[in-house]
């Protein structure tokens, strides 16, 4: 499994997510996290496929691509909210 985080670095919430991204990667060294501009072309068409409607966007998805769970927003998981779907 792996997290897929979507958002734009620029925004009022690139801070706050990028910070998310970071005591994610600190406190959770084994999981993989993959982090996407959603201006880009990679990032828009992620953005498609997932159905993303809200940014900042965080995914857990499987090892298929299906999806384990997703936030959309604002308000962001706790970081012991997403490492738990990634043992499940």
């Amino acid at each position: 499994m792996k997290v897929l985080v979507l958002y734009r670095p620029n925004s009022e919430h690139g801070r706050t997510i990028e910070e998310f991204i970071h005591d994610y990667r600190a406190t959770h060294q084994d999981s993989q996290v993959e982090v996407l501009n959603i201006d880009t072309r990679e990032g828009s068409a992620i953005a498609t496929l997932y159905d993303v409607l809200q940014y900042p966007a965080i995914l857990v998805l499987q090892i298929n691509g299906s999806i384990q769970k997703m936030w959309q927003g604002p308000e962001l998981p706790r970081l012991e909210d997403v490492a738990s779907y990634m043992q499940g």
